[in-house]
């Protein structure tokens, strides 16, 4: 897989300050992402690390049927991919600033991710289906957002939907 690859930022801050960037970088955040920052399971690493990532659809990683998150997964690290720390959202964020609009002339969606979401390939913080599970980066009518997510185990990604991993050290 010849994806190309991104270098971000991670770490050296705090939630709260994390929550201040998003702020003054005018990132909008809906309830979800809120709830995601409010929970004492999501925590930020105390030193900077750069994190090499990639960009990648569920159909490239062979699943042109789809697949659930697990299956997703598993793939995903069959080609040298792994999840990467919830705080990679808002750091993305702030660093991927020249994402194109997705949404506009596409209907509105539920229950699936909307178009141009980049979901962000994070372990939940628990087991809990109705606990939100996770960080995806929307450009809605020129506006930047981190939004949250909820989503069950048998949720069945499309072949389109795109998710961020991490590039395992070679």
């Amino acid at each position: 897989m010849k994806e190309p690859t991104r270098q971000v930022l991670i770490g050296g801050a705090s939630k709260a300050e994390l929550l201040a960037r998003l702020q003054a970088a005018r990132v909008q955040l809906n309830p979800i992402a809120h709830a995601l920052f409010a929970d004492d399971r999501f925590t930020t690493i105390a030193g900077a690390l750069v994190l090499e990532v990639v960009l990648v659809t569920v159909g490239r990683l062979g699943l042109g049927a789809g697949a659930t998150f697990g299956q997703v997964v598993e793939c995903a690290a069959a080609v040298g991919l792994s999840l990467c720390p919830l705080e990679l959202g808002p750091h993305l964020r702030l660093q991927f600033t020249d994402q194109t609009e997705g949404s506009m002339g596409q209907p509105a969606s539920q229950h699936c991710a909307p178009a141009g979401a980049v979901t962000v390939a994070s372990a939940p913080l628990c087991d809990d289906d109705e606990a939100p599970r996770g960080f995806y980066l929307r450009r809605i009518e020129g506006a930047l957002w981190l939004r949250g997510y909820r989503s069950w185990s048998g949720h069945v990604w499309s072949p389109a939907d795109v998710f961020v991993f991490a590039v395992d050290a070679k």
